[in-house]
């Protein structure tokens, strides 16, 4: 079978992102490998965010670009996946008629079949949800199906992402993944404890578990016979035993579900990373009852503070929303001094947009963009000269590394903090290799190290 070529565009999320492996692994069983050019593929996937409206726009501009390319190249094929495939469905082939499917996020394990369906003349649109969906066995097969540089291959060895959950049943007002990823869903133990292990075995030396709300793993479904009340602490426990693992990291998490036994784990767990994300999204009561949060800021800041006590060096950033609907100046100052006490050594900040079909879409009192603006660029500002300040605090100390990259002059790599770290100088060193360097220089957004 001649192989064809394949291009995924990964809009959004960490979750995204392993969609669009599993998807590749998926077309190499249909003849296809992934190439580096649009222009080239036969096969283009975009998969798709709706959390931001701007993620949103950038998938319909270029839909726009590819409808020339394509009556270039019509035999190319057009996908869209993810959730803005699941939340639009039918509505992106009526806008944009050159495309070719639609795939949901319950479906993106059998992109291949599907596109032959297509081909055949089948259903273009295929988004259905089912609330009893389980999670196919998806064992990753090795070595990858890319047909891309050997950077990207020893990236795929030492690094990995490992989904244990979709969906989410919390229905934040603001927020479309109820709508688009359907309710909560765990693996089951086993299935995840083998994918790792097989990584693990391969070369992979650090695993991201990911989920919409990792700290519900279990509560929705026994993950496990004989085990429905496993936890995600438990899980973790689970997954770091596994033999030759040497890094652990895991996202996202909602402060409402986080337990004690879950922050011991930073404690007890030596192969989990100290960090944190830990998305807090307001700094105002008022806010987080109205963006249906369940936690006040006292809650929150408790479990910072507990944190702290059990892992003293962890390192903590957030997620936060400006402007969301009624928030008025004092609300926000509520924001900023969260910033103040917390003191997150980074954040990601949004302004609030409205999405289709949330709660808060049709909520009234809406924030001027302007004032949106002038409130996102002064947390930002001040998010930036306190990044600056903590990665200060690591000028002197020796770290560990693991190799994300490695030229002729220079090493990248990230500590357990997930800290990029910059070594100028020529090392004998391969990716994915574990060094120990001095830090020397701390800037906002990464530090500068010797090696000892």
């Amino acid at each position: 079978m001649e192989n064809k070529q394949f291009f995924i565009k990964t809009f959004g999320c960490q979750m995204n992102e392993r969609d669009s492996e599993i998807m590749a692994q998926s077309l190499s069983r249909y003849g296809y490998v992934e190439g580096m050019e649009v222009q080239e593929a036969d096969l283009v996937i975009l998969n798709t965010c709706s959390i931001r409206a701007k993620a949103e726009q950038k998938v319909m501009s270029l839909l726009g670009y590819l409808r020339k390319t394509k009556e270039k190249r019509p035999h190319m094929k057009i996908c869209v996946a993810g959730c803005v495939a699941q939340q639009e469905g039918k509505t992106i082939i009526d806008r944009m008629p050159h495309v070719d499917l639609i795939v949901g996020t319950q479906n993106i394990y059998n992109i291949g079949e599907l596109l032959l369906d297509a081909e055949a003349g089948k259903s273009r649109v295929v988004t259905q949800m089912e609330d009893s969906y389980v999670i196919p066995l998806f064992l990753p097969e090795l070595p990858s199906s890319k047909a891309d540089t050997k950077e990207d291959k020893t990236t795929f060895q030492f690094s990995r992402f490992v989904t244990i959950m979709q969906g989410c049943n919390n229905y934040c007002t603001y927020c479309v993944v109820p709508y688009t990823r359907g309710r909560e869903v765990s693996r089951k133990v086993q299935d995840i404890v083998d994918e790792v292990t097989m990584l693990v075995q391969s070369g992979v030396k650090e695993i991201t578990l990911l989920g919409q709300n990792v700290n519900s793993y279990g509560k929705t479904n026994e993950v496990e016979f004989g085990a429905p009340s496993f936890t995600f602490s438990d899980l973790l426990r689970r997954v770091a035993a596994v033999n030759g693992l040497k890094r652990l990291r895991f996202t996202t998490s909602n402060p409402k579900d986080l337990t004690d036994d879950l922050m011991s784990c930073f404690r007890d767990v030596k192969n989990l990373c100290p960090q944190f994300h830990l998305p807090v999204q307001a700094g105002s009561d008022t806010i987080l009852k109205a963006m249906n949060r369940k936690y006040t800021v006292q809650q929150y800041l408790e479990q910072v503070k507990v944190l702290r006590e059990y892992c003293p060096s962890i390192s903590l950033s957030t997620d936060i929303i400006v402007g969301f609907p009624g928030e008025t100046d004092a609300d926000f100052e509520g924001t900023m001094d969260l910033l103040e006490t917390v003191r997150y050594h980074g954040s990601f900040s949004f302004k609030y947009s409205d999405r289709p079909g949330t709660r808060s879409a049709g909520f009234e009192n809406k924030v001027d963009e302007a004032v949106k603006s002038e409130r996102l660029a002064r947390f930002q500002a001040r998010q930036d000269e306190i990044s600056l300040e903590r990665n200060a605090e690591f000028v002197g100390l020796e770290k560990e590394i693991l190799v994300e990259q490695v030229s002729s002059d220079s090493v990248k790599g990230r500590t357990d903090t997930n800290h990029i770290v910059h070594v100028n100088e020529p090392l004998k060193v391969n990716v994915g290799d574990l060094l120990t360097v001095k830090i020397n220089f701390a800037g906002q957004h990464s530090l500068k190290a010797e090696l000892i």
